[in-house]
């Protein structure tokens, strides 16, 4: 018969939680500034990344002209269709092309990080 020492597995429990945390915390911050720089490159307040859905407002307003076509998220099978969309509008806004707009539409936090901190330039929706 094993015995297994419970304190030290929770202690490694509690470890793992911790910086699964402090992760997941580092990674919400990183998308905090790179949407603030998005806002602030469009003209936009970049205090809108931190306020819910404000923030979903502004980036419809960058990306499609229109702040209110977010609302469209709220109807079934269309939202599907927006959010594919919204990564080639968004691309397109700062004057970036369709091969960007698939990395944002597939790897959008990397490609968020390029279009805030690159040379990208808002051009208008």
């Amino acid at each position: 018969m094993e015995y297994y020492d419970t304190n030290a597995l929770a202690s490694a429990l509690a470890g793992m939680g911790a910086l699964s945390s402090l992760i997941s915390l580092a990674i919400s911050v990183i998308g905090i500034v790179a949407m603030w720089k998005l806002f602030d490159k469009a003209g936009e307040p970049g205090w809108g990344a931190i306020i819910p859905l404000y923030n979903t407002y502004l980036l419809f307003k960058i990306a499609f002209g229109n702040g209110w076509l977010f609302l469209l998220m709220l109807v079934p099978f269309v939202n599907f269709v927006v959010a594919i969309m919204l990564p080639f509008k968004m691309a397109s806004a700062y004057g970036k092309g369709v091969g960007f707009g698939f990395g944002l539409l597939f790897l959008y936090p990397i490609f968020v990080l390029i279009l805030a901190f690159g040379d990208a330039a808002y051009q208008g929706a």
